[in-house]
Order: C-alpha cells, then sequence, then structure tokens
C-alpha cells in the first residue's frame, strides 16, 4: 500500500509531546521549554485535558501510565484505576432491584484516580510543584478554553437530564440554559478555585517539593474534596432505566486509596520489548496477539505481519478474537489471572492454530495451564447493541458498534478518553491513558466542579469472575497505554483513545512501524480496522459476531477479500478509525519524533 502522511513526522532534540488535544501537548511542551522532563510534562497535559475534554476524562476518572527512562529502563506503571468502594456489593445492587451496574450515575463509580495518580507520578518522577505544572489548566478552567464541537454535542444529548435530574451538571455545563455554542469559551470556575485551593495547600505545607505535593494529596483523599464527595456521592440521583438511587462511594474509599508502581507485563516481539499494563487492563491482550502472530509466521501459514493482505488482516482479525475471548475468561483483578500461563509460547502457539481460513463467529476462551475457562452468563447472552455504524447513518451490519463516542440521553455511554505521550532529552518516555469521570457519566459534585467516574460498569454481579464486582478490587479497564524499549533502552511510547478498540488500533500502528517500517506519523496515518466479535466493555456489553470495522481506504480489493473469507464488514468511511498518538527516541543519536493522529482534527504533536 502506497504510504501517505497528513503531516510530518516531527524530529528535534529538545522534547517531543503528542497528546489527543492541541492545548494539551503545548501545555506540556512549556514544561519541556522550562527545563521540566517528561513527567512533569505529562502531569502538565493531563490537568489541561481534564479541563478541555471534559466528556472524555476528569479530576474523578482514572489513570494507568508507564514510564521508563535511559537511566531507569525498567518500564513501571502507576496505576491509578480506583477500586470499587467498600459499599459496592451484589447485594447492596440486588436489594435495589438492579441485575447489573448501570451504564452511568453515582452506582457506577469506583475510587477516583487519576488526580492521585498525576500527583504520585509529579512527585515520584518530575522536579517541578503542582503550582508550575497546573498552570495551564489553571487558566482555561478560570478564563476559558474554546470549546470542542464534541463537547458541545456531548452537553446537548444529555441536557434534559441534567435539566430535570442531574441539576448541578446543568449549572456547570450549560451557558444560559443552553449547551455552549462550538468555539466559544467555556470556564469552569468550581474546578479553578479547587485547583486553586490545592495550590494552596503545596505552598503552605513547606518543606521539600515532595512534601508540598503529599501535602496536596491529603488535602484530596482526607481533606476537603475527600469530604465535598462523601457528601455528595450518596445522594439520591436517576440512573440509567429510572431508578433514583443514592451512590456508595464514601470518604474512607478515597482515603484508603494511594495510587502504585507496578511492574509492568512485557513480552519481546520483533526485536523490541513491549511493555503493558497488568491485568487489571486489557494490554495482556495485545501481547497475546502479536505473540500469535508469530506463532503463525513462525508455522509458515502466512505471513500475518503483513497488512496489505487479506490473509494478514484476516490473521489479525481472528487472533484479537481469541484474545478477546480470553479477556472475557480470564483478566481482572478479581481472581487469580495465570499470566504467565496466558503468554507462554506453548499456548499461543495452541491458540494460532484455531486460526482457520474464514472468519470465526463463536467466543473461544482458551484454557492456560489446563484451567476450565469461564464466561459471565450476562455476556453470552447479550448480542447487538443496535447503535447506528460509523457513518451515522443506516448500519451496513446490523447492530455494529459506531466508532465515535456514543452518549444516550440517559448518560450511559460508549467509552472513549484521551491520551498523552511524552518524550525529554534525557531519555525519559510517558506513555497515559487518562479516562473517566465523563461530565456525562455522574451529576457535578457543585463545590469542585467535577463528576465522578462510571468504571464500575465493567464488573458483573456474578461472583468467581476476574471481572467480578468485589469492593475493595479494581473494575477491569479499557485503558491501556504503551512502551516499547529496543535492547533494553525505551524507544517509544504510543496509545490511543477508544475503548475496546486501542489496542486492536495499536496493533496496527505497531506492525505499520516496527515491522512494516512506516515512520511514525505514515503508520498512524495508514487505514485501521478492527473487530467487535466479542462482548464489549461497556453497557449493554454486547457482542457483534463476525463483524468488522473497516476504514475504505484500505481499498475494495482488501474489504472485498475480507467479505469472502466471512467477515461481516462495517465500511466506516475513510477517515473515522484511530486516534493514536506516539512519541520516540533514537537512543544512538539522541533525535527525538512524534506523530498525533489527524483524525477529527483535533490531535497534535509539538516539539523541538
Amino acid at each position: 500500500m502506497p504510504t501517505f502522511t497528513t503531516r510530518p513526522t516531527l524530529t528535534g532534540t529538545h522534547g517531543m509531546v503528542s497528546s489527543t488535544h492541541w492545548l494539551a501537548s503545548q501545555a506540556a511542551m512549556r514544561m519541556l521549554e522550562l527545563d521540566g522532563n517528561a513527567a512533569d510534562g505529562a502531569v502538565a497535559a493531563g490537568l489541561v485535558l481534564q479541563v478541555v475534554e471534559p466528556h472524555l476524562n476528569g479530576p474523578g476518572g482514572d489513570l494507568p501510565l508507564i514510564v521508563a527512562s535511559a537511566d531507569d529502563p525498567v518500564p513501571r506503571v502507576l496505576c491509578g484505576q480506583g477500586p470499587a468502594p467498600a459499599g459496592a456489593t451484589p447485594d447492596h445492587f440486588a436489594a435495589a432491584g438492579l441485575d447489573r451496574v448501570p451504564g452511568a450515575g453515582p452506582l457506577a463509580t469506583a475510587v477516583p484516580g487519576a488526580t492521585e495518580a498525576w500527583l504520585v507520578l509529579l512527585r515520584d518522577r518530575g522536579t517541578m510543584t503542582l503550582a508550575q505544572v497546573a498552570a495551564p489548566a489553571l487558566h482555561y478552567a478560570r478564563s476559558g478554553h474554546p470549546v470542542l464541537e464534541r463537547v458541545a454535542t456531548t452537553i446537548a444529548s444529555v441536557q434534559e437530564l441534567f435539566e430535570q435530574e442531574w441539576t448541578t451538571s446543568a449549572d456547570t455545563w450549560l451557558v444560559d440554559g443552553a449547551p455552549p455554542v462550538p468555539g466559544s469559551l467555556l470556564a469552569n470556575p468550581a474546578w479553578a478555585d479547587t485547583l486553586e485551593r490545592l495550590v494552596a495547600e503545596e505552598r503552605a505545607a513547606g518543606g521539600t517539593r515532595e512534601q508540598g505535593i503529599d501535602a496536596v494529596r491529603r488535602a484530596w483523599s482526607q481533606g476537603f474534596v475527600a469530604q465535598a464527595v462523601d457528601e455528595f456521592a450518596r445522594r439520591p440521583f436517576r440512573h440509567p432505566g429510572g431508578p433514583v438511587l443514592p451512590g456508595v462511594l464514601t470518604g474512607a474509599d478515597m482515603a484508603a486509596f494511594e495510587a502504585t508502581w507496578e511492574d509492568a507485563v512485557t513480552a519481546d516481539w520483533q526485536g523490541h520489548t513491549i511493555a503493558k499494563t497488568g491485568p487489571w487492563g486489557q494490554g495482556p491482550a495485545l501481547l497475546q496477539v502479536l505473540g500469535m502472530l508469530d506463532q503463525l509466521a513462525a508455522s509458515g501459514t502466512v505471513d500475518a505481519t503483513d497488512l496489505d493482505t487479506v490473509d494478514g488482516l484476516h490473521a489479525l482479525v481472528e487472533t484479537w478474537k481469541l484474545a478477546m475471548a480470553d479477556r472475557e475468561a480470564w483478566l481482572g483483578d478479581s481472581a487469580e489471572v495465570p499470566t504467565d500461563d496466558l503468554l507462554s509460547s506453548t499456548y499461543l502457539a495452541d491458540r494460532a492454530a484455531l486460526v482457520g481460513t474464514t472468519a470465526d463467529r463463536t467466543l473461544r476462551p482458551g484454557s492456560p495451564g489446563g484451567r476450565t475457562p469461564r464466561i459471565a452468563a450476562q455476556a453470552l447472552a447479550v448480542e447487538g447493541a443496535g447503535a447506528t455504524d460509523a457513518t451515522g447513518g443506516e448500519p451496513t451490519v446490523p447492530g455494529a458498534r459506531s466508532t465515535d463516542p456514543v452518549v444516550r440521553s440517559d448518560g450511559t455511554a460508549r467509552g472513549d478518553t484521551c491520551h498523552v505521550d511524552v518524550v525529554d532529552r534525557w531519555g525519559m518516555l510517558v506513555s497515559a491513558t487518562p479516562s473517566g469521570g465523563w461530565l456525562q457519566s455522574s451529576p457535578t459534585i457543585p463545590s469542585l466542579g467535577f463528576a465522578l467516574g462510571s468504571r464500575l460498569q465493567m464488573t458483573w454481579l456474578e461472583q468467581g469472575l476476574p471481572s467480578s464486582l468485589v469492593p475493595g478490587r479494581r473494575p477491569r479497564t479499557t485503558l491501556t497505554p504503551t512502551l516499547v524499549l529496543r535492547d533494553g533502552i525505551p524507544v517509544l511510547a504510543c496509545g490511543s483513545p477508544g475503548g475496546d478498540q486501542q489496542d486492536q488500533w495499536q496493533s496496527v500502528f505497531l506492525l505499520r512501524h516496527l515491522v512494516g517500517g512506516l515512520s511514525l506519523q505514515e503508520a498512524i496515518d495508514a487505514p485501521q480496522l478492527h473487530t467487535t466479535s466479542f462482548p464489549g466493555s461497556f453497557t449493554p456489553r454486547a457482542t457483534e459476531p463476525g463483524v468488522v470495522v473497516a476504514e475504505s481506504r484500505l481499498g475494495p480489493d482488501l474489504l472485498a477479500g475480507l467479505r469472502s473469507r466471512g467477515h461481516e464488514v462495517v465500511d466506516a468511511g475513510p477517515w473515522s478509525l484511530g486516534r493514536l498518538c506516539a512519541v520516540a527516541r533514537d537512543p544512538g543519536t539522541g533525535v527525538l519524533s512524534a506523530a498525533a493522529n489527524p483524525r477529527g482534527m483535533q490531535g497534535y504533536a509539538v516539539g523541538r
């Protein structure tokens, strides 16, 4: 396939940033210009993203990230995925007449972890103060930012809910009783006040930089923020489907949570080491897919890494079906996860051998280490969500999931998020995927200026599963940043919004870039595809057997070839899938590079 780029791959030696919003990218770059490092830049970008993309992430949301540096090359995961509150028990939901966690509202709230994780990153790997890195976000929250059309559209979709039920959200997000006009300045004075109070806590603490940041963390988890959350989160509000119920999150839940540093799960692939989060995220599924593709190539069955052929595309789709079936059976935080067995070469060879010449339409979890797989009964019962396709018109395949964020009038959303990657001149790389706490996910806490998240919708009330709802355990998240090392040195950070599709789109990018030799921007711009032939993570948790969603730029021959193999192909139009960010560093020359997704006219890379 001929290479094509919408923009150049940026190169330089001082620092590079790529994120899903140009203002966030520039905020991170400002920290690098002030001699901050990649961690400082990532935090500045993350705080700006909370302000300018409030429909995709917020202070009350979630955050996993991965960081490594030239002088500390072992990739480390920082988990800002909060657990289920102590009161979020299956019995509590049963007593409320619910057979599943709602897709929005206070009952779907996990302990907020994003802000805590940004603060821990700043304390442990950064060099600057909160006052310094929060300055751009505070400016936009106080003075306003040109509001995105998608923010305005999201607010319009839930306007009636806000006006009639979630009135604190109406007070925060409606302007003179109407959704904001795209391009007009939208401020959030309450969040600006909260940020200012947090910065004041840092200044009042005295002592070292680290002690000041810890004072902010205490104000968040044990002080005025936790108190406001405690007073508001258990008020009764309407949930999807009609019930008016209180939440269960308490200040004690917030006080008990700390973002934790963990070892990354890694796999060697094509001369590189790919680092992902633990099995409380979907990241290990990407490692499985890359391993299965290698097994197919080693067997001589097919060149499974060539995405310019029907064989390569078919192999990628079919291995993703197998990996996502394993995700449903084995990944989560509420039961033992046999990670080593799932990633063993013997197991992956057995799984790869299941890839046939035609599209499979079944859910086929494996038996790592001889264990018996188990899928949630409700996951097996739901097919076809009935949403329109990516073009916004009649679905080519009934029920094919939309590729853009879908927000219903009751606040239920097919999840989406944002992303930021930063590399500095000293060789530190950060890949971060903040999400949750969407403005539409839960009523806005008026004294704080943000909403809580709805991540518990990814858990099952059925017990005994890795993804069962268990108090104190993390809901399995779709958030999945990636760090790549070569010869033990970090060289690439990348990631994408997109819910269940995040790792699928990243696999296409990695194949195009690391194997196909395309530049960062060429690999991001290359046509994308993904399958939805597995249970979704978001309400209504639908499965769409055999469905492949693909950009038309793959070309009529490849699309027809996939259909001839039995795939139900949804033509998503030319530029609709994948919203990747990426930064890289050549350890031999010190040259830095960055690229960003052009789809949606929003993501940008900056650097020098």
